[in-house]
């Protein structure tokens, strides 16, 4: 008896890269010139045309946005055993990168109405610790699934009390914050070109400040630390953290698209949202009304009761479809790998993560294929 192996509709990605067409040009220069050692024109002309972009007045290329967390907190000369807070509800590199400089994560919890830090928290958290003379070296706050987080509260808790704030934008590239880009309110600024990321040359990463000592002493260190002297010489340990001449001219096409690509989700979120309207038990990440999203990802919140399914279920019924859908982050102060690690607050992201759910969301997302998603899912209840 002969078995007929039943093929799978063609994969429908979470986030795929998605090219402007541009991206040649600026690799057969790279090529015809020989640059395609690390550094170079590209590199230098990519952080002239995203600092202008986000508004900062430096930006330092890297390889990726965890090296521009690591850099930013190395430059604080942190001390083993110090705390950074830090939110909780986040990947994972935003806390690697406290991890690597041996400090001890801090997790804030979120709030509710936007998904980020809580401000509230933050600021009392912060005040309590003040009193007892016990206060952190710097406070991280991530802007999540291309929201901002209520950057101006937060900022203002840490100009009180003295701390420095870092503002991880890995995921926030193209949002906006009461009409300034995402990326303005830290004294160092991280963004992620990984490639699910709303740009993205396969990889690397942006830190941006106002700080030049900071931007100089972080192209130091990402360059191996090389001292000022005709042979190797290095008085500080250093990292191999700079972006490819290659990899740059890459993202500076993708640049050029990111207000078109920024649309582009933003009609994918609007899409799903009249896709499922008046349908009991399925949310969507609220839109705080202080900016506005780049949508990166369509996040959804789905009540097992109200909807007929759980949000396992409904992933699972994409998965066998060959549709890629992700659970939200799970919490950092849950993962085993932070385990014993201080907390504040905690049920409102540990809630999230319980209900929440990814949906694809790319740029380059066809109608059809957004269509076989929105009867995936509607096909999971039961």
């Amino acid at each position: 008896m002969e078995i007929v192996m039943k093929k799978l509709p063609s994969r429908i990605y979470l986030s795929s890269p998605h090219m402007s067409g541009r991206e040649n040009r600026y690799i057969n220069e790279a090529f015809r010139t020989n640059w395609v050692a690390p550094l170079g024109p590209n590199v230098d002309a990519f952080e002239k045309e995203f600092a202008a972009k986000v508004g900062a007045k430096h930006a330092v290329a890297l390889s990726s946005g965890t090296a521009a967390l690591h850099l930013a907190l190395r430059a604080l000369k942190i001390k083993r055993g110090e705390e950074i807070f830090c939110s909780t509800f986040t990947f994972a590199a935003t806390a690697n990168a406290i991890a690597y400089e041996h400090a001890r994560p801090v997790f804030i919890d979120s709030d509710e109405a936007t998904w980020n830090m809580d401000p509230r928290l933050l600021a009392e958290e912060l005040a309590r610790r003040a009193k007892k003379k016990k206060l952190p070296r710097a406070v991280i706050v991530v802007d999540l699934y291309g929201q901002c987080a209520d950057l101006a509260p937060i900022a203002a808790a840490c100009r009180r009390h003295g701390v420095v704030l870092i503002e991880d934008a890995a995921e926030a590239l193209g949002a906006t914050y009461r009409g300034k880009p995402a990326g303005r309110y830290g004294w160092a600024n991280a963004f992620s070109f990984h490639g699910n990321k709303i740009i993205t040359p396969s990889g690397g990463g942006m830190l941006t400040t106002d700080d030049a000592k900071l931007a100089a002493h972080a192209r130091f260190l990402a360059t191996q630390a090389r001292d000022a002297a005709p042979h190797y010489q290095h008085s500080h340990i250093g990292f191999n953290y700079r972006l490819s001449n290659v990899l740059a001219g890459i993202g500076r096409a993708q640049l050029s698209v990111l207000d078109a690509r920024v649309a582009a989700r933003r009609r994918v979120f609007a899409n799903y949202v009249k896709a499922f309207k008046g349908l009991p038990g399925i949310s969507f990440m609220p839109e705080a009304s202080y900016g506005r999203s780049n949508r990166w990802l369509t996040c959804v919140l789905i009540d097992p009761k109200a909807f007929g399914a759980s949000r396992e279920d409904v992933r699972e019924a994409l998965v066998k479809l060959n549709i890629e859908a992700r659970p939200l982050w799970k919490p950092m102060h849950l993962q085993p790998v932070f385990k014993g690690c201080k907390k504040v607050g905690g049920k409102v992201s540990e809630a999230l993560f319980q209900r929440g759910l990814c949906l694809p969301s790319g740029s380059n997302l066809t109608a059809a294929q957004q269509k076989r998603v929105v009867a995936a899912v509607l096909a999971a209840r039961r």
